[in-house]
């Protein structure tokens, strides 16, 4: 059984920076996208960053401030989230594809709150 697991939220006041990490664990051939993911309540899940073998794609929202990056020996995918702003806060969840052989996994980690307070 392949899965994800997220920590790193928290409250942080806004202008600061939080780092998330999302390890993936379990019986992986290879990982082809890792990303991050965020519901704010109310709100639809929107894309926050992804990362590839060969690119990274942000959110027009995040550019300049996040950093996505991560670390294939370790199966683990990180978001450096820097100068964040109110709505910046919500439920971040990670999303990976996970090869296990001939499957390809979609998978979400159970997600973790951030909070940005004044």
């Amino acid at each position: 059984q392949v899965q994800l697991v997220e920590s790193g939220g928290g409250l942080v006041q806004a202008g600061g920076s939080l780092r998330l990490s999302c390890a993936a664990s379990g019986s992986i051939f290879s990982i082809d996208v890792m990303g991050w993911y965020r519901q704010a309540p109310g709100k639809q899940r929107e894309l926050v960053a992804v990362i590839t073998s060969s690119s990274t794609n942000y959110a027009d929202s995040v550019k300049g401030r996040f950093t996505i990056s991560r670390d294939n020996a370790k199966n683990t995918v990180y978001l450096q989230m820097n100068s964040l702003k109110f709505e910046d806060a919500a439920v971040y969840y990670c999303y990976a594809e996970v090869r296990t052989g001939v499957i390809t996994h979609r998978l979400w980690g159970q997600g973790t709150q951030v909070t940005v307070s004044s």
